[in-house]
């Protein structure tokens, strides 16, 4: 290869073509982006995409100077964050009141018509996606922040994790758009890609999730942005915060030019002259929705002229141009034939219902959570009765009603169990609460439930161990804890259903490596009550080991940032109780790794930050968030995303807000950007 020059996917680049050939690249993988998620009819296949990105990714590689924040590459990865940082919205984000018929819907119109006087005006009308509602704000074309809706005036920045979502753009299309473009819309998981992620958890023998909109929320709340790539979140905008100039005279107009700019918007919206067309639009859509790529409640009335919203403008929490037509969940009425009782990995005992099936959102549905005994009691539901059900949310179905009116006269009683419906132990219910729980470790079914999360990705990431497995080893007496695990041979599974010699062999090996995964893993797949990944890697962070957290005071747990009492409590139980003790105990025995392989924070000895916990706040001038944090932990300090009596030091830039304040209240020591720098020991800016 000549001097000079750069192997890509595509072939040999010349250093002086590099810039050329990157520029070239972006455009064409942002045109391919623009035709597959805002004008939905692509040209290339995934394959012939994949290769472009990769051609660039190894030119960026090559020449790192050249890579820019709006590169798409720049969606694919991507350091963990700490925590989210609160922003304040331009222009709130208000909430939309609701209607649910057509006497309200024209009880509306007649409000704005009232407001508006003789003016001419239109709706728009627009699907009411069911996501998480947000704000991206876009500067010079380049996208800036994003924003959840929060309280309507303050939200989190999820910046971070937006970039990793493909169909919002990094940058706008064109040169044509405002200094700032702020656009409101709703991230949302489409139904294939959430229910292929579902099936792929379910199949591994990990939680699923409840519903798309759930799942993006959830989603969105992830601190590591690689998560949040992996799952293939979509985004349609529907509204508009801060223009700093005049786009149109209409939002119809708003969102063509959004469109034009690559901004995904609806193509279901339509543009009605009067209420009544709006409601045929309702009416309509009500019969399409179920073949959409999103969930979706209702459809939103808008007054699509914006000079007369702002003439009707709002009320303290509802815009009073503007009005969501909810649709009625579908129900049906069944009968309930028989209520079994199921015991989770936490020894909750689940009141289910059983009835003759019916269809609901073109499915077919049987059973249904009755979520715990004091919901039984209030809708005071009986077998043989008949029953109301419905999907919540389109997806869980859920008994709402009892016709006590078509009850028969032996209608019998739901009557919580005495005892564990698994293994007839001891129950008794949370203090305060309303879950009945077997207290009893060796129950088999929280066995089987445990194990199940023990093994799950996101846990010890045992391959192959899925329920079918667990239930056998259960029954056989073959695995009682985590740590029998580590002792079953392959001539002990090889009796197993579905298992030979191969697949025996296996999952042995697959359970050996299991027991490097480290503490943290290990510390989450125990089960611990309000313990998830993140609280389990705080604590192995701090403490380095198993065995130290175990040694820890309830009160040094509490005083840990992002533990808190409810958590702190819960560990301290688990290491000083018979049951977690024992659990180490064999876990240990059995070889699983209980040290961290290194220290999550290596400082050289005069590291200026060694040992510190640091926070950052407001906006730095000579360094990105990514690189001041990466600045701290260089110089051997730990950045966190709230300030506490545990907090060293508080770095603060332009617009700081209240973190800065909590800092002085505790005493905390505070620098700017310029005394951070000198810290560094780079004053060179």
């Amino acid at each position: 290869m000549p001097a000079g020059a750069v192997l890509g996917a595509a072939g040999i680049v010349s250093m002086p073509s590099a810039a050329k050939r990157i520029e070239e690249l972006r455009r064409e993988i942002r045109r391919h982006d623009d035709l597959y998620y805002v004008e939905a009819r692509p040209e290339i296949s995934d394959r012939e995409y994949d290769e472009l990105m990769a051609e660039l990714k190894a030119l960026e590689e090559a020449h790192p100077e050249l890579v820019t924040a709006d590169s798409p590459t720049q969606r694919v990865g991507g350091e963990p964050i700490d925590g989210f940082e609160t922003v304040e919205h331009s222009t709130p984000m208000l909430s939309i009141d609701n209607t649910y018929n057509a006497d309200e819907l024209n009880a509306f119109d007649e409000r704005v018509r009232k407001g508006l006087g003789e003016a001419r005006f239109s709706y728009l009308v627009d699907p009411k996606i069911d996501g998480v509602a947000v704000s991206l704000r876009y500067v010079d074309g380049s996208l800036v922040l994003a924003a959840t809706r929060g309280d309507g005036r303050r939200g989190d920045d999820i910046t971070n994790n937006a970039r990793r979502i493909r169909p919002v753009p990094l940058r706008l299309r064109g040169e044509d758009w405002p200094e700032v473009v702020e656009v409101r819309g709703e991230i949302y998981w489409p139904r294939k890609a959430f229910n292929e992620f579902n099936a792929q958890r379910a199949a591994a023998g990990e939680e699923t999730f409840a519903n798309p909109r759930n799942g993006a929320a959830g989603t969105l709340k992830q601190l590591d942005p690689t998560i949040v790539a992996q799952r293939r979140l979509a985004f349609l905008a529907h509204g508009f915060g801060q223009l700093s100039s005049r786009v149109a005279d209409t939002a119809e107009g708003v969102m063509r030019a959004f469109r034009d700019w690559g901004i995904p918007v609806s193509r279901s919206a339509r543009v009605c002259p009067d209420i009544a067309a709006a409601l045929t639009a309702i009416q309509d859509w009500a019969k399409l929705r179920q073949e959409a790529e999103h969930e979706t409640d209702g459809m939103v009335v808008k007054v699509n002229e914006l000079r007369l919203r702002a003439r009707l403008g709002a009320t303290s929490k509802y815009p009073r141009w503007c009005i969501a037509y909810k649709y009625q969940a579908e129900q049906a009425r069944t009968v309930l034939r028989e209520v079994s009782f199921q015991v989770g990995r936490l020894g909750t005992i689940t009141p289910v219902a059983h009835f003759d099936p019916v269809q609901l959102s073109g499915t077919t549905v049987a059973n249904a959570s009755l979520h715990n005994f004091d919901q039984v009691e209030r809708l005071g539901v009986r077998v043989d009765d008949t029953i109301v059900v419905e999907k919540a949310g389109e997806i869980i179905p859920q008994v709402v009603q009892v016709l006590h009116e078509n009850r028969p006269k032996d209608a019998a009683p739901i009557v919580a169990p005495q005892s564990c419906p698994a293994c007839d132990g001891p129950v008794q219910r949370d203090e305060g609460g309303v879950y009945l729980r077997c207290v009893n470790p060796e129950c088999p079914a929280q066995i089987r439930q445990r194990l199940e999360f023990f093994a799950g990705r996101n846990q010890m990431d045992i391959a192959n161990l899925g329920p079918a497995v667990i239930d056998q080893l259960v029954e056989r007496g073959l695995v009682r804890h985590f740590a029998d695990l580590y002792a079953l041979k392959v001539e002990d599974l090889v009796g197993l259903e579905r298992m030979g010699e191969k697949s025996s062999r296996n999952l042995v090996d697959s359970i050996s490596a299991s027991k490097a995964r480290g503490p943290g893993r290990l510390l989450g797949a125990l089960g611990i009550r309000h313990v998830g990944g993140r609280a389990a890697e705080v604590l192995v962070e701090r403490y380095g080991s198993i065995d130290a957290i175990a040694e820890a005071s309830e009160r040094e747990l509490t005083e840990i940032d992002e533990i808190g009492p409810v958590i702190a409590q819960s560990v301290f139980a688990f290491f000083h109780g018979e049951a977690g003790c024992d659990a180490i105990a064999r876990l240990k025995k059995a070889g699983a790794s209980m040290t961290a392989t290194r220290p999550a924070r290596v400082a050289a000895a005069g590291a200026p930050l060694a040992g510190k916990t640091v926070v950052l706040t407001g906006t730095l001038e000579k360094f990105s968030r990514k690189q001041a944090q990466d600045a701290i932990k260089a110089a051997g300090g730990r950045v966190t995303s709230s300030v506490s009596k545990n907090t060293d030091l508080v770095v603060i830039g332009a617009e700081p807000g209240s973190k800065a304040d909590k800092a002085s209240q505790l005493g905390v020591t505070i620098i700017d950007e310029a005394q951070f720098i000198r810290l560094m020991g780079d004053d060179s800016g």
